[in-house]
């Protein structure tokens, strides 16, 4: 991976991945959920420094044959070990964002030595992917929207009952992939320190997942999520008390 001024690139069959480490990184997830964690935040040339092992994420055939190109943005968490412990998405399409999330959550890094020991931290990657064509009857905004119009969003095809907290829902932003898996989450709108109690009802949901003709497709879906109640001490731990 190059600096923020040159970046490194990569061709894969006529299209091309550029990587690039970002400077800034969102002030909460230096904080951690709630601010309980404070975690140091690596700009480009300090997490360049410590990669080593970063697979190109691999241009989409269905992307590529839609003319969908585009930049993808991912927040990244890494263990004090060196390992990719967690990767979220804050803008891209969703079928490159996919491809993304495969490829970033098996990089590896150096430990991060601060104050004699190794330590957790953040960093934000971008990536984009480009297609390396002189002429298209497309621009890229208007390939991707004349794909999204053929789209068919995911679809949630069963949820637990039981009774959820006095807490309001939170609404969260899923990327669902192709097999109909949650595979990215993101708050919406809501109480931030209700997020990972969201995420953990979104566990036991089901989805049907985006399809584009008969092809299955990662895709979007927006969903208000109830809260429940922490499980009591000695209880079964499922909403439903099943």
């Amino acid at each position: 991976m190059a600096s923020v001024h040159q970046w490194g690139r990569c061709y894969l069959k006529g299209a091309s991945i550029a990587l690039l480490c970002l400077l800034e990184l969102p002030h909460a997830w230096g904080q951690g959920v709630g601010g309980e964690q404070q975690l140091p935040v690596l700009d480009a040339k300090e997490a360049t420094r410590l990669i080593l092992d970063q697979a190109t994420p691999e241009y989409p055939a269905l992307a590529k044959v839609n003319y969908i190109q585009g930049r993808v943005r991912v927040q990244l968490m890494v263990s004090a070990a060196g390992s990719v412990v967690s990767a979220h998405v804050l803008s891209g399409n969703p079928i490159l964002a996919a491809a993304v999330l495969n490829s970033v959550r098996t990089w590896r890094y150096r430990p991060l030595v601060a104050k004699r020991d190794s330590t957790p931290f953040a960093t934000t990657v971008e990536i984009n992917f480009s297609l390396r064509i002189k002429q298209t009857a497309l621009a890229p905004m208007q390939a991707e929207s004349d794909f999204q119009r053929q789209v068919k969003p995911p679809e949630v095809l069963a949820r637990p009952e039981g009774a959820a907290s006095a807490d309001p829902p939170v609404r969260l932003r899923l990327l669902v992939s192709a097999e109909g898996k949650v595979i990215d989450s993101g708050i919406l709108k809501g109480i931030p320190s209700l997020f990972e109690r969201a995420k953990k009802s979104i566990e036991r949901w089901s989805f049907r997942p985006a399809r584009w003709g008969s092809i299955s497709v990662p895709w979007y879906l927006d969903v208000d999520v109830p809260v429940y109640d922490p499980p009591s001490q000695g209880g079964t731990g499922s909403p439903s008390g099943q």
